[in-house]
């Protein structure tokens, strides 16, 4: 198998759709997914060779760039002493207690392995503590694929228990309210009907998943003073955000603490790894203090905890975060000056190391302003960025990652590869 055509016809055979998690396939791009085979720093190669500046790094964990040699260092020398033992290990504790010093609204945190996990116990505990069954989520916001949070986003402003996958029963979702992102006013109604059944609301507090899209001002305010006022919990999914944004999540950055915390992605350097965390009164309901049942065997995993650590150690350095939103914003603006000059409707915005693309004319406060995307233009763009050696996300509607590795250099290429693709598709518009 030399090429990615040959490997991907022969992954269809073992895997479903070649790939194992559907983004990967390219569905909503075309062309055939690039099988990788190594990284360094901002670039990333396939089978076949061909090297591409990559802004989708590995969905966010790659702050620092691929295959950092500190980080490698880290990992080498975990895995030298084992790569799981089912019983506690130093490793754990010290990152546990760099999480809990780095993010206000923290006593203590429970690592598990992957953010899908850390959602779907973070509502498991909410449920446990409050002693409720509702939970509210918003339309573009996705928290893992857990089946309480697979909901369909409805036509209407509330939607009950609509499964948007098959094999999620309907009574698994019954209890699961689905609203509109960045509208108080429904949260408002909502609470007022049913609020003594809610339990928590679970939300992006920048959401990552319809590509980057903003809270408006005052929004997450609300969402803490109604869930207090009707003493529900607040969750913040930081799995994304979380460390992508700033040193201390979107909380620390609009000093909104919520109740519960989820972290994914940086946490781990690279490595599956996830995170739920809360004050003392909540997560000591958690087993074995308390009656919520949560257990991993490869929970704190060495290697995973030694990359994490390591991560976080460097993030922390003098400077990084100025940085890093410096070529951050240097790419969002350039990509929409350069895509309005050649005659597009488009837009970005970015905060932190993380940006979002959007083939629209305003950028998106919520799902349903996504609908103004022009899918067709993104993947016209996407695959002449791809020819010409750029990576990005294949998919409209997913944010884009930079990293400390991408230099001004790197930054001025990209940029005059996208005029090269934008010149190239004008035909399209």
């Amino acid at each position: 198998m030399t090429n990615n055509i040959e490997i991907f016809k022969k992954a269809s055979r073992f895997i479903p759709g070649g790939v194992n998690s559907p983004v990967r396939a390219f569905l909503s791009v075309g062309g055939t997914p690039k099988f990788i085979e190594k990284a360094s720093g901002p670039y990333i190669w396939d089978i076949e060779g061909k090297k591409y500046i990559d802004y989708v790094g590995s969905w966010g964990p790659a702050i620092l760039g691929h295959a950092h040699p500190e980080v490698i260092e880290a990992v080498t020398k975990a895995a030298e002493y084992g790569l799981s033992f089912g019983a506690p290990t130093k490793g754990e504790v010290i990152l546990a207690e760099m999480l809990v010093s780095r993010i206000p609204s923290i006593d203590k945190i429970r690592l598990v392995n992957s953010g899908t996990e850390a959602t779907m116990t973070a509502i498991r505990l909410a449920r446990g503590y409050t002693g409720r069954t509702k939970i509210v989520k918003f339309e573009g916001c996705y928290h893992g694929h857990s089946d309480s949070l697979l909901v369909k986003a409805g036509s209407g402003l509330l939607t009950f228990g609509n499964p948007s996958s098959a094999g999620v029963p309907d009574n698994f979702v019954k209890d699961t309210i689905s609203l509109e992102y960045n509208n108080s006013d429904i949260v408002k109604e909502v609470f007022q009907k049913y609020g003594h059944e809610i339990a928590c609301i679970i939300v992006e507090p920048i959401a990552g998943n319809m590509n980057m899209v903003k809270p408006k001002k005052g929004f997450l305010e609300d969402l803490r003073t109604i869930t207090e006022q009707h003493k529900s919990l607040l969750i913040f999914d930081e799995v994304m955000t979380g460390f992508r944004v700033g040193p201390t999540g979107v909380q620390g950055m609009l000093n909104i603490l919520p109740d519960i915390t989820t972290f994914a992605k940086i946490i781990g350097g690279g490595m599956p790894i996830g995170a739920i965390g809360g004050t003392n009164k909540i997560m000591s309901n958690l087993a074995p203090e308390g009656k919520v049942y949560q257990a991993g065997t490869l929970s704190g995993n060495p290697v995973a905890v030694a990359a994490g650590i390591k991560t976080l150690e460097i993030i922390e350095r003098s400077g990084f975060y100025e940085r890093l939103s410096i070529q951050t914003e240097k790419l969002s603006s350039g990509l929409q000056s350069i895509g309005r000059k050649n005659g597009f409707k488009i837009s970005s915005d970015y905060i932190g190391g993380m940006f979002g693309l959007y083939f629209c004319e305003k950028i998106p406060t919520s799902f349903e302003e996504t609908k103004n995307f022009n899918s067709d233009l993104f993947k016209k763009f996407f695959n002449s960025m791809l020819d010409k050696g750029v990576y990005l996300s294949p998919s409209a509607f997913e944010a884009g990652f930079v990293s400390s590795s991408h230099t001004d250099d790197v930054i001025d290429e990209t940029l005059h590869i996208a005029d090269k693709s934008f010149k190239e598709i004008s035909q399209f518009i």
